[in-house]
């Protein structure tokens, strides 16, 4: 694996850049195979089901009859054009691995035309840009059945449905494994032992349901809530992960890499130096190599960001967050480069509306699987989201180039400029968040907004790129914290999660000290 450079890119010579094709997805072998450890894409054309159209699927309606097929955790539909809607319902059902047993029909979030880079970006006029579904997680499977079947708008006859896009084809996408982090050695006396992410261990406050309701139960947080221990539904510890020990302080001319990066002597000697001190974007928050990086207290904090020229009151302390390293990102997969804006002046809150049956201890599995398809089957550059929470209130690294920093990501069409995008894993249409994943929202806020003066509680102005609510160049006035349908008419995300926002703002606001 190389290192990844770093560029100072900003939105005024982003046109410039320039992004490669995207390797094309795997196609299914015709006799399932061993799992990939690093994980793997099936891409399956869809085919015509005359069958359910006599039924009353409604006629052009496309599929794929049972099939065995190599091993997948989650499923997703694309097609060629990405400003093509598919106006119609898409349904799976799958086998378990290793069993008989099939799963009933489970419906696929087919409204996905607002997640997607911005009309006009580099990465939109890249040419690998689909159009996608929402991916749905359904766990460790070996076979699969899908029906995809065009409705007409409500209220219209059957027979002004239109057709489906072109080029309908299943993604199955495995999230493959990440290798254990070694083991701790027994604790000193008097210190306390921090928890070790591991895939499939069980995170403290793991559920189904961890404390759905009140996001704010009891004490709110206080405006020091990260002194070091870990707060209820943040497990993650203060000190660094065992097993990743601090770097030791490099030399005049060494290269530090990003996170999660393994040496390239051939590239680390062909660097200049602005372009090695470019490399090493996050080398000030986590240690190289780190699974996590560690949160702080509010002095600490406010100590940190006094180069971003914040106001000493208005920063909140920065939360843990699991590097890309620490969910397994397979940092090959991505464009090398990164692309800033000049701020990030609102959060947009998303749900990933992948469904809610998987538990926290799956969650890495499952934001691999959702990096893998918005990468391999949507063609985008990387992942979409700026962060991601999971239900134990757990804060992920989303797309790379630093988390203190504007990164350009791909979450909110037509808003993606100066903004970041927060997506909760799960769906939360007729489910309640989990307080611990509303209260990490808040803390996650008041931390990166307060980073560039902006108060949670207040207003902006964003100019639309161009989408179905805002029209292009339209100046939309937008709450700080707002939700992806303030900003794009859609339900994401989800009326349960969108009610929890003005408690996340007030909380946010909070923990700025405002």
């Amino acid at each position: 694996m190389r290192a990844f450079l770093a560029s100072s890119i900003g939105v005024a010579c982003a046109a410039a850049l320039a992004l490669p094709a995207l390797a094309p997805t795997a196609a299914a072998a015709a006799t399932p195979s061993a799992p990939d450890l690093h994980g793997s894409t099936q891409s399956l054309p869809l085919v015509p089901l005359p069958g359910l159209e006599r039924a009353g699927g409604g006629a052009g309606a496309q599929g794929l009859p049972q099939r065995d097929v190599d091993p997948f955790s989650l499923v997703g539909v694309v097609w060629d054009d990405p400003d093509s809607e598919l106006q119609g319902a898409v349904e799976v059902r799958t086998r378990a691995t290793g069993s008989d047993d099939w799963s009933a029909w489970q419906d696929v979030e087919t409204h996905n035309f607002e997640h997607a880079p911005d009309p006009g970006s580099p990465e939109r006029a890249a040419g690998t840009v689909r159009g996608s579904t929402a991916p749905l997680w359904v766990g460790d499977s070996d076979g699969v059945e899908v029906r995809v079947r065009p409705e007409p708008a409500p209220g219209a006859a059957r027979a002004t449905a239109p057709p489906l896009p072109g080029g309908l084809r299943l993604e199955l996408v495995d999230p493959g494994e990440v290798p254990e982090t070694p083991q701790p050695e027994a604790p000193q006396p008097g210190t306390a032992q921090p928890v070790t992410l591991q895939p499939g261990s069980p995170l403290p406050g793991e559920g189904e349901n961890a404390q759905p309701g009140n996001p704010l139960p009891g004490n709110p947080l206080p405006g020091n809530p990260l002194p070091g221990n870990a707060q209820p539904g943040n497990p993650l510890p203060g000190n660094a992960l065992p097993g990743n020990p601090q770097p030791e302080t490099p030399q005049p001319g060494e290269v530090e890499e990003l996170p999660g990066t393994l040496p390239d002597a051939a590239l680390t000697a062909s660097l200049t130096a602005e372009s090695a001190a470019a490399s090493a974007v996050n080398a000030e928050l986590a240690p190289l190599g780190a699974d996590m990086i560690t949160p702080q207290t509010k002095a600490e904090t406010v100590a940190e960001a006094a180069p971003y020229g914040v106001a000493k009151p208005y920063v909140g302390p920065r939360p843990g967050i699991v590097t890309r390293k620490g969910w397994g990102a397979d940092e090959s997969l991505r464009e090398k480069q990164f692309v800033y804006t000049k701020s990030v002046k609102a959060a947009f809150v998303h749900h990933t509306a992948s469904g809610n049956r998987f538990t926290c201890a799956q969650s890495a599995s499952v934001l691999r699987s959702i990096y893998r398809y918005h990468v391999e089957s949507s063609g985008w550059r990387d992942i979409g989201y700026n962060f991601a929470v999971d239900k134990c209130g757990n804060i992920y690294e989303g797309r790379a180039g630093g988390v203190a920093k504007a990164v350009l990501g791909a979450h909110t069409r037509g808003f993606n400029s100066n903004s970041m995008g927060i997506a909760v894993l799960g769906t939360y249409s007729s489910t309640t968040p989990p307080a611990a994943a509303v209260q990490a929202i808040a803390k996650l806020t008041a931390w990166k907004l307060g980073l560039f003066g902006m108060n949670p509680k207040s207003t902006t102005f964003l100019t639309s790129a161009g989408g179905n609510k805002f029209k292009l160049g339209t100046q939309a006035k937008l709450n700080v914290i707002s939700g992806h349908r303030d900003g794009f008419a859609t339900d994401c995300p989800g009326a349960r999660l969108y009610g929890q926002l003005p408690a996340v703002r007030t909380l946010s606001a909070k923990l700025q000290g405002r």
